[in-house]
């Protein structure tokens, strides 16, 4: 009896730790078409190139690693390749009509059948995350005790989202671990040199030192450094953005969740740990967890169930405005609001920012005027080193620009800039006053959410979420005036 040979395991990009690897052989590939299919951050060019040739070095004889124009060179007329499902429509696609064998997704803490099967069994009712990321909670076991959630509440929220301490320049906790570059990075600088000066990408931002993980060894490096120096404060301060501190409490490991370097059910299940020997708290554990076995997973499996169209499909405020330059090229200097343009110049310097500065600095500015939402979709894609194409829709289709309508937020996420001095110290060394609607010192965010009212006022009349702030826009003795203001506003 003969056996035939294993199949040799094609890993994409978001596939390169240990999970993904059962052994057998293994194929890489290194497209440089996909570098140039966008203006992509240099880092994030960087960290892609490096986690692969690092996770081709640690394979040693095991490994095929081809460096190619497109995948097609090195996959087409082959029999022999299985994958692991990968983690976009357009891969998705690409290998069934080559009749690869495909493994079921991996690298989230829930399956896809199992999310079909809960929201099919909605019963036409909304797939709400809160009761997605309760579910999950049950099924797992994560922070529970019995069928009762850990503190008697599913959801901590009011114990966290605290503005940064009065007066801090920073938090006060010790640098993040960072990598330590070695002759991979390198080469990778050198090649994208080379790439960018032979026409054949396009690069925005800048590159180096490298700040996340390209290996499993180091995200777990990663995660060992969050756990021991910043858990404790995540919670508090997930939501606080101080203009000295970009690195604030948070972890800094969707990168290497999203190259697949880390197991996300290992790591709730070590933040679980934490919480249970003592050393953090339980809203900072709870905040955490539900980031990623609530919200990763969530818009991981909204990207398959709402369809491939949902992307280019929505607009349903009109948004159509192009992003400005300073946006596509990141360039801060132009822009006089310090809270965004901290935010524009810490994404040039490290291709990344956290979830408030993308919700309430980048996306409540963009939301405000009207800013196209699948360029803008593509922008957060393109411009962020954890940027993916399933990760960004419900993100900034849905959440962010409700372009969607309300299937994935209820109301759009429009805030003046009241709520941004609150939650930093940007508004204290800003030309605005964000107390200020009209006038040369008025907030380009506060004079900005009125004048957003009033031009999606017909489209949001229905919405009851927006029947208070809709009250207010009426009741504004100067709406007028604010909205022929920032209508030529061209200092922001």
């Amino acid at each position: 009896m003969t056996t035939s040979p294993p199949r040799t395991r094609w890993l994409f990009a978001g596939q390169l730790g240990p999970l993904f690897d059962d052994g057998g052989p293994i194929m890489l590939v290194e497209a440089r078409s996909v570098f140039g299919r966008r203006p992509m951050h240099r880092a994030k060019a960087h960290l892609i190139l490096s986690a692969l040739r690092h996770r081709a070095a640690e394979l040693g004889d095991r490994v095929e690693y081809h460096r190619v124009e497109r995948y097609g060179e090195a996959v087409d007329g082959r029999d022999d390749l299985e994958v692991v499902d990968p983690t976009s429509y357009a891969a998705r696609r690409f290998v069934r009509r080559r009749g690869m064998t495909v493994l079921p997704s991996r690298g989230f803490v829930t399956t896809e059948e199992e999310f079909r099967a809960w929201a099919d069994s909605r019963g036409g009712r909304r797939l709400l995350m809160e009761d997605f990321y309760r579910g999950v909670r049950e099924r797992t076991g994560l922070l529970m005790r019995g069928d009762q959630p850990e503190g008697g509440r599913w959801n901590l929220d009011h114990d966290n989202r605290q503005p940064p301490p009065k007066g801090a320049a920073r938090l006060g906790l010790p640098d993040p671990w960072w990598p330590q570059e070695d002759e991979i990075d390198e080469k990778v600088r050198a090649d994208l040199d080379r790439w960018q000066a032979d026409g054949a990408v396009r690069l925005i931002g800048d590159d180096g030192p490298r700040r996340f993980p390209a290996t499993a060894a180091e995200a777990e490096r990663a995660l060992d450094d969050f756990l021991e120096s910043r858990l404790g404060d995540f919670g508090p301060f997930e939501d606080a953005m101080l203009d000295g501190d970009w690195t604030m409490a948070h972890s800094l490991l969707s990168p290497a969740l999203n190259l697949g370097l880390l197991d996300p059910r290992d790591v709730v299940e070590r933040v679980a740990a934490e919480y249970h020997a003592g050393r953090a708290p339980l809203p900072s554990t709870e905040g955490f967890v539900r980031q990623i076995a609530g919200w990763r997973d969530y818009v991981w499996h909204l990207y398959w169930y709402l369809g491939e169209g949902y992307r280019t499909s929505h607009n349903a405020l009109d948004a159509r405005r192009p992003l400005p330059a300073a946006f596509r090229e990141l360039d801060a200097s132009s822009i006089e609001s310090r809270c965004l343009s901290e935010t524009i110049e810490g994404m040039r310097r490290h291709g990344w920012a956290h979830h408030i500065q993308r919700l309430m600095v980048l996306g409540n500015w963009a939301l405000q005027h009207g800013y196209d939402p699948v360029a803008l979709n593509d922008w957060f894609v393109d411009m962020f080193v954890d940027g993916t194409p399933w990760v960004m829709p419900a993100n900034v289709i849905g959440m962010s620009q409700h372009a969607d309508g309300g299937i994935v937020a209820t109301k759009p996420y429009a805030a003046g800039g009241a709520y941004i001095d609150r939650m930093s110290d940007y508004c204290g060394s800003c030309r605005f006053d964000p107390k200020v609607r009209l006038g040369e010192d008025a907030c380009p965010f506060t004079a900005g959410y009125w004048a957003f009212l009033d031009r999606v006022e017909p489209r949001l009349r229905g919405n009851h979420r927006m029947a208070q702030p809709l009250a207010g826009l009426r009741r504004l003795a100067d709406r007028e005036a604010v909205v022929a203001q920032e209508a030529h506003r061209d200092r922001w």
